[in-house]
């Protein structure tokens, strides 16, 4: 992992390689959604406008939401192999953590008003497309909509980044005592992500509730 992100390697490579990546995380929950929402495969197989919108918000909404969220997800995993740096990795998980959840709720935001705008998704209207974020992303995390595709699909940084941290940081490692030996950094890494993932829900529903 450490040969394909680095701060080392060409701004380039990186970024292709964060695309690849973000792709190839993509497909497995997409194909899970498809595969358990029922007459979803069926209606996509036949092709159509029904296929075409699907693609489309893959496309403009899913890969840029992942891109991005992997993109910071790696550059610090990146930071956090650097054998100079000083201080407890924990901090660039709390990064990390700050950059999913404002990544998740913007881009979602931006994305629609985009699609409103382009498309005339949501009745054209900006302020039914932003009104429909909140409910939308309280939902994603329990994979009841094709946002919780684009969470789920950034699992894929989260994992090096925060595995290499509870391997390095000394406010981990009592956490990781009780675990089995080997598999106990990657137990707590993903109860880590499964964590952000409730704190999308609660902010999602805590907007809900300000927008009455």
């Amino acid at each position: 992992m450490e040969t394909h992100f680095s701060i080392h390697m060409s701004g380039f490579r990186f970024l292709r390689n964060v695309l690849l990546v973000s792709i190839a995380g993509l497909i497995p929950p997409l194909a899970l959604f498809v595969f358990l929402s029922p007459g979803f495969s069926t209606a996509l197989s036949q092709g159509g406008p029904a296929l075409v919108r699907f693609l489309r918000q893959v496309l403009t909404n899913g890969l840029p939401v992942v891109f991005a969220i992997n993109y910071v997800g790696f550059f610090l995993y990146a930071l956090s192999k650097q054998t100079e740096r000083r201080g407890d990795p924990v901090s660039l998980v709390a990064i990390d953590v700050l950059a999913r959840l404002s990544l998740f709720f913007c881009l979602h935001a931006l994305i629609y008003v985009l699609s409103a705008d382009w498309y005339g998704s949501f009745g054209g209207d900006r302020m039914t497309a932003i009104s429909v974020v909140a409910p939308t992303l309280a939902r994603s995390a329990y994979f009841e909509n094709v946002s919780g595709v684009y969470f789920y699909a950034t699992f894929v940084s989260a994992m090096p980044l925060y595995v290499t941290a509870i391997k390095q940081s000394k406010m981990f490692r009592k956490a990781v005592e009780p675990l089995p030996f080997v598999a106990g950094p990657f137990i707590l890494a993903a109860a880590m992500f499964a964590a952000t993932a409730v704190l999308i829900t609660i902010l999602a529903q805590a907007i809900l509730r300000i927008q009455g």
